[in-house]
């Protein structure tokens, strides 16, 4: 009753190929970017923009994880990993996320320590020139990035784009905190109050990141609307008397779907696998992430008592 599908969604050589061109452009725009933000920064002795330039560099670390990681996770299923090995990709993600936390309490550490020591003279301009540079050059890279990770569901080529929006709009309060401490030169507490709110971007990007990767990791279900509509078109189906026990989990951006079918007893095992191969097709074809069902075929005295949020009617119902 059962046929199951690789939860790739895009073929292996696509994919890998994809990811690998954008962590290799990745790679060289971060590493030029942060080379001008530690230089500008040191240059012009502003410790907001030593800070970007510290998160570029973690931009670099995270494309080089996600280049060295595609390889692995874009493998087809094997007999050791039927179901494919989309779990390293989350696996990956969550160690991209966890870097920048580190990233953060150290750079937030540093500021708020820093806070009172008074700069021997204020930021120069080209500390601002590299601030600006770099919101321009990340918001670029990040559009561009997500495009490929949308279209290839990649979660760890996301949660690199995420990586790069992230530093770009902490580089606007930087650019801020920067031009007012040249501006106002016994203000120059301001660069390290700017430092102070990039770590705090960078846990925001963090937390983006890594929180719905987590719940991967423990098989949470999918969300209750989607459970909804899995239950609705299951119960669609002709033959369907009632849909139960539907159960759900993520492996990398695909979704395993499990769940029981109640049919007329009468049936004969091929008309009871026919009914279950059209809940299968109905389920693959019209939800996007759903790349593997398997259904449990029951006669009618295994039918349950029609409650809850996930009931179906008439005809038809079930629970989670």
């Amino acid at each position: 009753m059962e046929a199951p599908r690789s939860p790739q969604t895009q073929p292996p050589m696509v994919a890998g190929e994809a990811i690998g061109r954008a962590t290799r452009i990745g790679i060289a725009a971060n590493f030029a970017l942060a080379v001008l933000k530690l230089g500008a920064g040191v240059a012009g002795e502003s410790q907001a923009v030593v800070a970007d330039g510290v998160e570029a560099l973690l931009d670099v670390f995270t494309a080089a994880l996600v280049y060295a990681g595609a390889r692995l996770w874009t493998r087809p299923p094997d007999e050791s990993h039927p179901h494919g090995h989309g779990r390293l990709e989350t696996l990956f993600a969550v160690g991209i996320g966890l870097s920048l936390v580190l990233a953060a309490v150290g750079i937030g550490w540093r500021a708020l320590a820093t806070l009172q020591e008074p700069h021997a003279e204020p930021p120069g301009w080209i500390a601002a020139a590299a601030a600006f540079l770099s919101i321009a050059g990340k918001e670029a890279l990040y559009r561009w990035t997500i495009a490929i990770g949308r279209r290839i569901r990649s979660v760890a080529l996301v949660a690199a784009a995420w990586h790069y929006r992230s530093d770009a709009l902490s580089s606007v309060p930087v650019l801020v905190a920067v031009s007012g401490a040249i501006l106002l030169p016994s203000w120059t507490f301001l660069d390290h109050l700017g430092a102070f709110v990039v770590s705090v971007f960078i846990l925001h990007a963090a937390f983006r990141i890594t929180w719905p990767r987590l719940k991967e990791l423990i098989d949470a279900g999918a969300p209750p609307e989607i459970r909804r509509r899995i239950q609705t078109l299951a119960a669609a189906q002709p033959g369907v008397l009632q849909v139960h026990g539907v159960r759900t989990r993520s492996i990398g951006t695909a979704l395993q779907v499990d769940l029981h079918l109640v049919v007329d007893g009468a049936l004969s095992v091929r008309e009871g696998h026919a009914i279950a191969q059209g809940v299968e097709d109905r389920l693959v074809s019209e939800i996007e992430d759903v790349v593997d069902v398997t259904v449990h075929i029951e006669p009618p005295e295994e039918a349950q008592p029609v409650s809850g949020d996930f009931a179906v009617t008439p005809n038809a119902g079930g629970r989670r």
